[in-house]
């Protein structure tokens, strides 16, 4: 993993939208539903913030929840975990590991290989898609 990055609160607000700061930066949520998914084909999906690396196109799934929901990070060091007992509930919040910023959730319902579903804001992620060779 690259280095830490790290902004103040004005860096943040000058370089995201007011929804994507409010997510990212402010632990927020997009309302289900909202925002556009993300194309089918293989690529990457990328913080918003730092532009890391967290998920993979073959990773994801339709959860039916309204959010981009994938089975496993793209690599273990790209995410952080920690726990989350805001609104009365006891949840794993997710954040980028380079830039902490909130992603979204990880619950202990999703499909095979992990059986986890990463319920992530799509506000938070950038999609990259993958470069054709040949």
């Amino acid at each position: 993993m690259s280095e830490k990055i790290v902004k103040t609160d004005a860096e943040w607000k000058d370089q995201l939208s007011p929804l994507a700061y409010k997510v990212t930066r402010r632990h927020g949520t997009e309302r289900a539903f909202t925002h556009d998914d993300f194309p089918k084909d293989p690529g990457i999906y990328r913080c918003i913030c730092c532009g890391a690396a967290l998920f993979d196109q073959a990773t994801k799934f339709d959860s039916g929840t309204g959010w981009p929901s994938f089975h496993a990070p793209i690599s273990p060091d790209a995410v952080g975990e920690q726990a989350d007992n805001s609104l009365f509930m006891r949840r794993t919040e997710v954040h980028c590991a380079r830039c902490d910023a909130h992603l979204g959730h990880v619950f202990p319902d999703g499909p095979a290989p992990t059986g986890l579903r990463y319920c992530m804001n799509g506000v938070a992620l950038t999609f990259e898609p993958a470069v054709e060779t040949g």
